[in-house]
Order: structure tokens, then C-alpha cells, then sequence
């Protein structure tokens, strides 16, 4: 590709003498558009994951016009694609089953149709890497729009934020503080306009990564959803991408091994949600780099948190937004930074982070007075974990980051439910509650279960927080002392599937280990006599997710999406 409208690759489809060709401009007169509208101009696909059942991206309807409005002015030709929507609102067992699916749609579409640069629309978790993932394997020029965060919510006088406060609110009602009447203003205080969750949840998170990564123009992820300014952003990202399509400036010019570095720095320096580990990990894989849990764990030695964000802050993303947004959060993290990368809007992110400023040091904060020394998530290994397990130790309580305590352990997130509050079970505070069978192919799909709810004698006592041990994920809104994404996980036989209640398990995050006390010889005693679950799914996607997704610590892909290998664009003539 290049400035030649016989370079573009969509030129295969429209420009050539054949009958095939002479076909795609008759079916675009069928579309009816003018030959001048398109022919010889570089073709757009704009791929929205709007629905009506999806309000984090409820909004992308409109968005999706002002993104067009940017590629017809700047010489371009718009071609709006429906794609899967992932709601982690409403799609059950839990979008992460689909995050692949979506990925996979994305790179065929782009493939398959006479596509020469792609603007993807998206933001609720797992939409911003599934359309990355996807966009990462064709390789065309490429710009992310994020969906926004929604606006702060509101109840009796307090600021809310989306998830952490339902948490909040959800234990208080179980300990008997609240009733169904403050419940029912909460349901309607909580989440006041479309947008992704305004806390640094893992959409937020991600949206941040993508901002970093270099796929955004600058500021994009903080812009809150309904604000003009989220309109104009697109509508930049419009003209953006079509000067892109003439540069030949690619995807993988952009998603270098010193971006998905600068990516894990900012999530770790952000307090970010651990879903990113798993995220970031696959995307990266999608470009050809090998990021791994060791550059997690070593990247988060060199940053501190700087953000003073929900769920383990005060503030939330329109604080941070007009604070200074991502521009602003980078510039004080310039010393990490591989700042001669380049980005979809300049040659250089140091060109792009020139003249950015902090404008309130309160919700982003001064080196020396950081809210954590070190970065948000730490990777746990032991024989408990050997392929590793995360943390979101700066969600946690103090006093239970070093632990000891006698298991309880629950075979499925349902039996957990079902028997969380009975006191026969005789749970204390200090006891370490255990979740298997929640991994990716165990959830299936690797739910966010793993915030396990406190016993409600607990609750009552005034317990927020134990320790929990599971092969889930948890959403970036939730708190606590919660390890998480146990691997290999429990349904393929590793260790936590061989945890018995009452066994001791230590959790010691300043020494990143998490050792169960139980003796190789027993330990080996116990796999002799562990069976296999049951197969989870016998048809359809669900048995292909089962048969071919990797586990937690390298990015939960379909390992023949994520291999090496060419394939080639079909041929259009």
C-alpha cells in the first residue's frame, strides 16, 4: 500500500480488467455509491460492537458515523461491519469464552473483504484485545476508538463507582447494614450513561493499554463516553487512518516488543485490573513477542502505582481524565518508557507526550509521593501454582499480603454459593477459601469468580477481606486479598485440584510464593486417585474453545491462532 490507488489493496477487488472485478463495482452501484465516492480511494472498515444489550457500548451507534465523518473528509471510503459484541454485563458463562471468537471474526473480516485499514470500535473488557488480537494477525493499518468510560454514579450524597460499589453494597446488604430500598435507589445510582465501568477496571485498564501501545490517537481512553469530546475523537481516528493506509504505516510498525513493555508498565503503574496479565500476554503473542509473567513481575519492581484510582483509590476516570488523561499519567513515567516507538498519530511517542501535563497531582500522582512503591499486580510461583498465579496486592488488606491458614475448599463456584454461609463449616477469618474448577476450560471461560464472597457471620462481624485462592479471573473492579488464575488450573490436573479442606496453605506476596504444606509423596498420592471432570462441552464452539485454548499464563489463545505461520490474502480476481 502506499499513495498509488493501484497499490491499495482493495485495488484487487475494484481495479482490474477481469469479470471479477467489473462484479464488485457493479454490486458496489447496487450499494449505491458513485464510482468517484470509492474507486481509487483507500477502503475503511469500521467494526463496531454496538448492540442494544451491551451499555458499555450502547453509544458506538453515533460513534460509528463520526468516524465516518473523518474518513470522507480526509479522502477515504467507510464501510461500517457489525461484529460480535462482548457484554460483561449480560453474556454468560462469562465473554471470556468468546473473547477468541471475537478475534477470530475480526481477523477474517478484515482478510476477507477489500479492506485496506481498520478502525475498531470497542472498550467492555474483553472487546478492546479480542478486535487487537484479531487486527494484530492481518497486520493493516489500524486505530483503536475505545468506547469511554461512563459518568461517575451517584447515591445519597456519595460518588459510586461502577462494580467496586456494587461489591461495596452488595456485602453491606448481606451483613444486615442496608435494606431493599436503598437497594432499589442503588440500582438506579450506580450507572448513570453509556460507557464502560469509571473505575480502573479492566476495561478502563485495557482502553489505557491500547492508548499506550500506541493504537489511539493521543488522550482517546479517558474521554468519557457521552462527552463531546468522545465525538470528536472518533471523528479524528477517521481521518487519521486513512493517512495511515497512504503511509503504509501497519500494525505491526506499532505493536513492537518496546510497546507491550510500555503497556505492562503503565497497567502495573496504574494499579490496572490482572485480567490485563492475560490480555496483554495473548495480544502480544498475536504480534510475534513473547511476553511472559516474569516480565510482569520484573517491569512491576521498576514502577510504582501513580494512580490514586477505584477500586484501590479515591478517584475515578473522569477525574483522571481531566487530570491529564493517559498523556499527562505517561509523562511521569518517561524514565521506563522506550519513547522512539512510533504510534498511529506520530513517529515518535516522545513526539506524541511533548508538551503533556498533570493537572491535578492528587489523582495522578508525584513520583514521591506515589501511592505504592512498587506496581499494582505481583506473580506468585510455589507448588501450588507452578506455572504462576497474580495478585492485585494494592487491593488488599495489609496485615493478610503474609499468611497462614487451613483451607476450605469449594469444587465448583455453585456449591460455593449454595454453602458460603453455613457456619457448619466453622469459617474464621483466617482461613484461606479455595476455588477450583473456574479455569479456562474448568469456568468454562475462566469467570470472574474469583472475588469469593465472605461468609455472612463474617460480614456481620465486620470481615472484609480473607484470603482466596482460585484458577479465576476477577473482575478489575473487585478488591481484596484474592490470588488468582491459578495454572495449569484444576480441570487438567494441576495442583490446586489436589487441595483438601484443612490443608495449610501459605501466601507470602514480598516473597511471591504461595506454598500448599502437604508433602510430594501425599501430594503424588492424591493425583493417583484424581478423575478427570467430565467434558464440558461435546459440539459446537464450546468444544472447540475446550480442545484448543491455552491456560491462564500464556493468554488463554487458541494455540493455532496464536503459532507462527503465514496466511495468505485471498485472491480477489
Amino acid at each position: 500500500m502506499s499513495g498509488r490507488p493501484d497499490q491499495l489493496r482493495s485495488h484487487q477487488w475494484y481495479g482490474t480488467d477481469g469479470l471479477r472485478s467489473f462484479s464488485h463495482r457493479a454490486r458496489t452501484r447496487q450499494l449505491g455509491y458513485l464510482p468517484e465516492e470509492h474507486l481509487g480511494k483507500p477502503v475503511v472498515a469500521i467494526l463496531n460492537t454496538w448492540s442494544d444489550i451491551n451499555p458499555c457500548h450502547v453509544h458506538l451507534r453515533e460513534r460509528a458515523q463520526a468516524v465516518k465523518r473523518g474518513v470522507w473528509q480526509a479522502g477515504g471510503f467507510p464501510l461500517e461491519f457489525p461484529v460480535s459484541t462482548l457484554s460483561e454485563t449480560f453474556q454468560k458463562p462469562t465473554p471470556m469464552l468468546y473473547r477468541n471468537l471475537l478475534a477470530m471474526e475480526t481477523e477474517e473480516l478484515l482478510r476477507s473483504y477489500p479492506v485496506d485499514g481498520a478502525v475498531l470500535l470497542g472498550g467492555c473488557d474483553k472487546s478492546t484485545p479480542a478486535l487487537l488480537m484479531g487486527a494484530a494477525s492481518v497486520d493493516l493499518p489500524t486505530v483503536f476508538v475505545p468506547a469511554g468510560p461512563m459518568l461517575p454514579g451517584h447515591w445519597r450524597g456519595e460518588t459510586l463507582g461502577s462494580g467496586t460499589d456494587m461489591w461495596k453494597y452488595w456485602d453491606d446488604k448481606r451483613a444486615g447494614l442496608i435494606g431493599d430500598c436503598e437497594m432499589a435507589e442503588l440500582e438506579s445510582g450506580l450507572a448513570r450513561s453509556p460507557g464502560h465501568c469509571m473505575t480502573m477496571g479492566t476495561a478502563s485498564t485495557l482502553t489505557a493499554a491500547a492508548e499506550t501501545l500506541g493504537v489511539t490517537v493521543p488522550g482517546a481512553s479517558s474521554i468519557p463516553a457521552v462527552d463531546s469530546g468522545h465525538d470528536r475523537m472518533a471523528a479524528a481516528s477517521g481521518m487519521r487512518i486513512v493517512e495511515l493506509v497512504r503511509q503504509d504505516r501497519r500494525l505491526s510498525r506499532i505493536l513492537s516488543r518496546e510497546a507491550y513493555e510500555d503497556a505492562v508498565a503503565a497497567v502495573l503503574a496504574l494499579g490496572g485490573s490482572t485480567n490485563a496479565v492475560i490480555h496483554l500476554i495473548a495480544m502480544a503473542r498475536r504480534s510475534g513477542v513473547k511476553l511472559t509473567l516474569d516480565d510482569f513481575d520484573r517491569i512491576a519492581r521498576t514502577v510504582p502505582v501513580l494512580a490514586d484510582l477505584r477500586p484501590g483509590g479515591r478517584f475515578l476516570m473522569e477525574d483522571f481524565h481531566f487530570a491529564g488523561g493517559m498523556p499527562g499519567f505517561l509523562s511521569r513515567l518517561t524514565d521506563v518508557l522506550h519513547l522512539d516507538r512510533p504510534t498511529v498519530s506520530h513517529d515518535t511517542l516522545r513526539e506524541q507526550l511533548d508538551g503533556a501535563r498533570v493537572h491535578n497531582d492528587e489523582v495522578i500522582r508525584e513520583r514521591e509521593r506515589a501511592v505504592a512503591p512498587e506496581g499494582g499486580v505481583a506473580v506468585l510461583r510455589g507448588n501450588l501454582c507452578p506455572d504462576g498465579a497474580v495478585i492485585k496486592h494494592i487491593a488488599a488488606e495489609p496485615h493478610l499480603l503474609k499468611h497462614t491458614g487451613r483451607a476450605v475448599v469449594f469444587d465448583d463456584y455453585r456449591t460455593m454459593q449454595r454453602t458460603i454461609d453455613d457456619p457448619e463449616l466453622g469459617i474464621t477469618a483466617d482461613h484461606v477459601l479455595v476455588l477450583r474448577g473456574a479455569g479456562p476450560k474448568g469456568g468454562p471461560g475462566m469467570p470472574e469468580y474469583g472475588m469469593l464472597p465472605i461468609p455472612r457471620h463474617l460480614l456481620e462481624q465486620g470481615v472484609r477481606d480473607m484470603v482466596r485462592i482460585s484458577d479465576a479471573r476477577m473482575s478489575g473492579t473487585s478488591y481484596g486479598t484474592c490470588v488468582l488464575h491459578v495454572a495449569p488450573e484444576s480441570y487438567v490436573g494441576g495442583p490446586l485440584a489436589l487441595v483438601r479442606t484443612g490443608d495449610t496453605i501459605t501466601l507470602d506476596v514480598e516473597a511471591r510464593t504461595l506454598h500448599l504444606h502437604v508433602s510430594e509423596d501425599e501430594l503424588a498420592r492424591r493425583r493417583e486417585e484424581w478423575t478427570p471432570p467430565p467434558v464440558r462441552y461435546e459440539r459446537g464452539y464450546g468444544a472447540l474453545y475446550n480442545e484448543h485454548v491455552t491456560q491462564a499464563d500464556t493468554g488463554c489463545d487458541f494455540e493455532f491462532l496464536a503459532r507462527a505461520g503465514a496466511t495468505p490474502d485471498p485472491y480477489a480476481g
